[in-house]
């Protein structure tokens, strides 16, 4: 364990040495998510643990308390107990970052207009403001994101557009930093967005200490995209549905729209519009999308080659598929298998 507390290079240096104590509040509430918690919480206190041990800092470089209404046991979202160390009410000064925790119960986070009102009071007070997951949803209903961007949970963003048309959502991403004010994506987004606050702190050397021990990547590659299933936004209409199921059955024939146009008995013009109206994207979209649904099954769990994969799933070429990947993913094919195809055997190396 040594070599891995080896000071970063980036902060070996007597001005580094000086005790910067930069205190963690992080809210918490009945019914939320634990790991929007606790995953944040884990890489400050890993890397105040690495400071310390480097001999960098002589004290924890970010104390955490969790807030909630009031001190004592809190229950979350799985069941778990976890512990309010404070009442966030009795705290207005001496954060340094605040960060609102999420929950798939959007519905309470919004119920205590004491937290709304506590939050838009120490938001001007603490050097960064932040939400993991839905806790966004608190930040906009305090009016914190008005003419901000910001995302969530791919599965909520629609939900927060809507609700928050002032504020501008970046669905895909998997944190948004606007001024003091960070938003992050699905759940563990959170780890990923403390570690950039560690980077931006410290420099990359200790948020690479931290996200090695985490086995985490300190810049995830891609956006949420890569997690969420694309084929959400579907059609209500019965015929349209029909369309899109056989679509979905039938990748590696013909689906231009005007192919699809003649099936539903309509003008490809009509027909285009009345898709796009319906489901929000274009005929041509949704055939990407659900080729890239397909391919992200095969490469998950096959060892079909690249070639294979491109065929099964419509695209015939690898090319056009790698370019559709970078495009919706952010990745290419090969990238997406390595993180998250079949594993190969373990084997182990001697030192």
């Amino acid at each position: 364990m040594n070599s891995l507390f080896s000071p970063p290079s980036d902060i070996d240096c007597p001005e580094a040495r000086v005790a910067k104590i930069r205190p963690i509040g992080i809210v918490a509430f009945p019914g939320a998510d634990v790991i929007d918690v606790t995953g944040p919480m884990e890489v400050f206190a890993f890397a105040s643990f690495g400071l310390r041990q480097s001999g960098v800092c002589n004290e924890l470089a970010y104390p955490i308390e969790v807030l909630a209404e009031k001190p004592g046991p809190l229950m979350t979202s799985c069941g778990l107990q976890i512990i309010a160390d404070r009442a966030y009410g009795d705290i207005y000064d001496g954060i340094d970052t605040l960060l609102i925790a999420g929950s798939a119960d959007v519905d309470c986070i919004l119920c205590d207009p004491a937290l709304q009102d506590w939050v838009r009071t120490v938001a001007p007070r603490v050097r960064r403001l932040a939400s993991v997951c839905t806790g966004a949803f608190l930040l906009a209903e305090s009016g914190l994101l008005d003419g901000l961007r910001a995302t969530s949970h791919w599965l909520y963003c629609d939900r927060l557009a809507r609700d928050y048309p002032a504020v501008t959502v970046e669905p895909d991403r998997i944190f948004v930093r606007d001024g003091s004010i960070s938003t992050s994506g699905g759940i563990t987004s959170g780890i990923d967005l403390a570690l950039s606050m560690v980077e931006e702190d410290w420099g990359g050397g200790l948020a690479l200490l931290v996200a090695r021990y985490l086995v985490m990547f300190l810049k995830r590659p891609g956006g949420q995209a890569q997690f969420s299933a694309y084929l959400t936004s579907e059609a209500q209409r019965p015929e349209l549905k029909d369309l899109q199921a056989w679509i979905m059955i039938h990748l590696t024939e013909d689906l231009r729209v005007e192919t699809l146009a003649e099936r539903m008995c309509m003008s490809p013009r009509n027909f285009a519009r009345f898709f796009a109206v319906e489901t929000g994207m274009t005929p041509a979209k949704f055939v990407e999308l659900a080729r890239i649904d397909a391919a992200r099954h095969y490469l998950g769990s096959t060892r079909l080659s690249i070639e294979t994969v491109a065929d099964k799933s419509g695209f015939a070429d690898p090319e056009r598929m790698r370019r559709a990947f970078i495009r919706q993913l952010g990745v290419n094919p090969q990238n997406y298998r390595d993180r998250f195809g079949l594993s190969e055997p373990y084997s182990i190396r001697a030192a």
